[in-house]
């Protein structure tokens, strides 16, 4: 299934869905149309919201200020805004990182 982007003036939007306390961060593919990412932080006061923010941010190499959680701050699914990124960069990078190269 595709990951579920739009672009928004200056950026693009997507789904996430998070799974924390997970061995070791990472994309585990697109499900439902949200990219599904395993996180080592604990759903305690922001860690997995800080650790999903920073992960996003080095997969599509921008900074962390550039990644925002427009929706979802207490839930694990989430909608994230990247700004300074397209809707194909982010399929590139996501279709890149679930092919095992990255």
């Amino acid at each position: 299934m595709a990951l579920d982007c739009r672009d928004v003036p200056g950026g693009v939007r997507f789904a996430v869905r998070v799974r924390p306390r997970a061995s070791r961060t990472a994309v585990e593919g697109v499900h439902d149309g949200a990219l599904a990412v395993r996180l080592t932080a604990p759903p305690v006061e922001g860690a997995a919201n800080a650790a999903l923010v920073e992960a996003i941010a080095g997969w599509l190499g921008v900074g962390r200020r550039a990644v925002s959680i427009v929706r979802g701050d207490t839930g694990r699914r989430k909608i994230v805004e990247v700004s300074g990124v397209t809707a194909a960069d982010l399929s590139a990078c996501v279709s890149q990182i679930t092919a095992g190269g990255g």
